[in-house]
């Protein structure tokens, strides 16, 4: 065999589970169903939504996310529920927070696996049955939630 065929080959065989691997990270979902089937249809209007999410993830497995909403937490007006969305896991409703007017304060401080580089979703969902939605973004430079096989 010859040196350059050799060589070309082999470069062939060595990126050939890179790109299995890149096409395999490339698929962003569209998640907008899910929100659709989380606020019944209703319209989540932007705000009242802080989300600490770091702009770099070295590591997917664990990276911290806090959340806080601005609600007076009282019988009358308080924040029922918290989902957080990410559009490029396999499954992405990753977690779901329940509150009461008892909870004091509707705030989150967690750590969630996130498969790549993506955009988290966080849903508010308000006593008075109406939404409210942030968005943060995340470069992940090791991604988490992938078959290792690919």
């Amino acid at each position: 065999m010859r040196r350059r065929a050799f060589l070309l080959g082999g470069a062939a065989v060595a990126s050939a589970p890179l790109l299995t691997h890149a096409q395999a990270l490339a698929g962003v979902q569209d998640i907008r169903p899910l929100i659709q089937s989380i606020t019944r249809g209703a319209t989540a209007r932007s705000g009242g939504i802080e989300v600490e999410l770091p702009q770099l993830a070295e590591n997917g497995n664990s990276v911290p996310l806090r959340i806080r909403t601005a609600s007076p937490m009282t019988a009358a007006e308080h924040v029922k529920a918290i989902h957080v969305l990410a559009e490029r896991n396999p499954r992405p409703r990753v977690a779901t927070f329940h509150f009461s007017p008892a909870s004091g304060r509707a705030e989150v401080a967690t750590r969630v696996r996130l498969a790549g580089s993506q955009t988290v979703t966080v849903l508010a969902e308000l006593s008075d049955n109406s939404f409210r939605i942030a968005e943060a973004k995340v470069l992940v430079t090791t991604g988490a939630c992938l078959d290792d096989s690919l």
